[in-house]
């Protein structure tokens, strides 16, 4: 305990060691042309145990830092790791052919990755607060200069609150399913009922998805429930669910409206489904944040997972997010060009986080558009807006 009281930012460096594992390969595939996609088990994953003041953390990254261009940081929501939460929405065809040019850093939380050791009885799992500040180490251990980060539910929270501390690291953050309140006394004691009554996957299950999910969407909610109960270890997911239920409010306020409001300095992308359980928590967190760089993105006849469900239109939704921050893609449309593999170019423009207009669409369908400017283009006062977007 005297020792992480005695440690600082300088010290983090010194401690930042790794055990690099290559992840298991599938048989390998004759790739035809650079362009070919990467495979569910891609062999360029690798696994890190990286320590950090609050113990050992769990990262799987692919790539190495490219320049200046940030590393794209997820953290998944509780009951699952990085494989349940991110596996279908990174391997969609379209969402690759944006990753492929950046580095991509999976984030699990402390025992939740598959095959994780139990935690000893009496373990203190770290708060909130320490997860989010964990967070620099992996940072700092890669090299990287500031990330965008990815995140649902608590990793949401937990990538809000590490973007509130270190908001130098943090170039961009897409937050799905944030709900930025603690729990009162009257839902900590339902809390508490429920899972007197309910198995521990059920009590997950009913925060992921809305009660209509859990009785018509059957084939999705049973096959969440078998992986919630035999990839992630019990004991250790009802650690982190106790942690996250005593969270404090996130400390943002929209600017103006209180003395010296906090609020994150980065542009946003809200993320919900019109029939998710989070719907309510991400509309007031978009009421506390600030209009001039958040984009509040509502996904029709979504639920619980967007980006589960509907990854191609999240994939588009983050490849708007990405033009606003300066970062151009050209993608050639699959439905236009019969078939073939999009070909994408990437370039970073100028790094600005008040310059370049929040990506959003009309309310009529009409496709997003991003103004960006280079380095040499004079500042033209330019305003955001945040807009509600169903998709």
């Amino acid at each position: 305990g005297l020792l992480l009281q005695e440690m600082t930012m300088a010290g983090l460096h010194e401690m930042c060691f790794t055990e690099e594992k290559p992840l298991l390969r599938g048989q390998d595939a004759e790739l035809e042309n650079s362009d070919v996609f990467l495979s569910t088990v891609d062999t360029d994953w690798k696994e890190h145990d990286i320590e950090t003041p609050y113990g050992l953390l769990h990262v799987v990254i692919r790539g190495s830092p490219k320049g200046n261009r940030p590393a794209i940081l997820t953290y998944h929501d509780v009951g699952l790791n990085h494989k349940l939460c991110f596996n279908t929405f990174f391997n969609y065809e379209d969402m690759q052919e944006i990753t492929k040019h950046f580095v991509v850093c999976h984030v699990d939380a402390p025992g939740q990755q598959a095959g994780a050791s139990q935690f000893p009885q009496g373990y203190q799992y770290p708060s909130m607060d320490q997860l989010a500040a964990m967070l620099p180490s992996v940072v700092q251990h890669f090299g990287f200069k500031y990330v965008i980060g990815i995140g649902v539910g608590a990793g949401a929270y937990v990538l809000a609150k590490f973007a509130l501390i270190f908001p130098d690291l943090v170039e961009g953050l897409v937050l799905m399913n944030i709900d930025p309140n603690g729990k009162g006394w009257i839902d900590w004691a339902a809390a508490k009922l429920s899972g007197l009554t309910s198995t521990l996957p059920d009590t997950v299950l009913s925060h992921l998805f809305s009660q209509e999910e859990l009785v018509n969407n059957t084939e999705l909610v049973q096959s969440y429930r078998q992986q919630i109960g035999s990839m992630v270890n019990q004991f250790n997911l009802q650690l982190f669910l106790n942690m996250y239920n005593s969270r404090r409010d996130l400390d943002i306020n929209r600017p103006g409206t209180v003395p010296n409001a906090k609020t994150l300095r980065c542009p946003v992308m809200l993320v919900v489904g019109d029939n998710a359980p989070a719907e309510e928590g991400v509309v007031e967190c978009n009421s506390k944040l600030d209009p001039t760089n958040t984009t509040f993105l509502k996904m029709a006849d979504s639920g619980g997972l967007p980006h589960v469900t509907q990854p191609g239109k999240l994939t588009e939704a983050f490849k708007y997010f990405l033009q606003g921050m300066g970062y151009i893609a050209h993608l050639k449309d699959r439905r236009l060009s019969g078939g073939t593999v999009p070909s994408v170019s990437m370039t970073r423009l100028a790094r600005s986080r008040t310059a370049s207009l929040t990506s959003a669409s009309s309310v009529d369908g009409t496709r997003p558009r991003a103004c960006t400017h280079s380095e040499s283009t004079e500042a033209m006062g330019q305003i955001n807006h945040t807009m509600e977007v169903s998709c």
